[in-house]
């Protein structure tokens, strides 16, 4: 259980950190460039799930994430308290998706929306703002499905 909390603690401190940060340093929508023509720290929020799916949802599609959220973490939790397996795979998979989970929930129950920062582009074509919480939940769902294609590959 002590990587497991270990991970979870470091993913949801950097996440609100840095979310605490971008803040206390920027105004709503300001850009602040990093990398010309390649990155910028974009102070913005999200209503919605990625991409700004449903995002004009309004109370009830709060209401939906937040219990969508408890919901994974739920079965995130039973996932890693039910398997005998201890890959570093499946625990830091499990971990990082827990942790990122844990990190944009708490800014839907602070916020009622997410912040998004990280943003990158290659010329006019940019990838929607995103935030370390999403980075550990794509980085943990990698891991997740590696650790399975190789169990189903066996």
């Amino acid at each position: 259980m002590r990587p497991f909390l270990f991970a979870v603690l470091l993913v949801v401190l950097a996440d609100q950190i840095s979310k605490a940060v971008v803040v206390s340093n920027l105004q709503l929508h300001e850009v602040r460039p990093v990398l010309q023509g390649f990155f910028n720290i974009t102070y913005i929020t999200n209503t919605g799930a990625a991409f700004g799916f449903m995002a004009g949802a309004g109370k009830w599609g709060h209401i939906f994430f937040q219990v969508i959220s408890v919901v994974a973490l739920c079965g995130l939790l039973y996932l890693y308290r039910s398997c005998r397996c201890r890959s570093y795979p499946l625990v830091w998979g499990i971990s990082l998706v827990f942790g990122g989970a844990l990190g944009n929930l708490i800014d839907r129950i602070r916020y009622r929306s997410v912040i998004d920062f990280l943003d990158f582009y290659a010329g006019p074509y940019h990838w929607p703002a995103f935030n370390i919480a999403d980075s550990a939940i794509t980085a943990g769902g990698i891991l997740l499905a590696w650790h399975f294609f190789r169990i189903a590959n066996k």
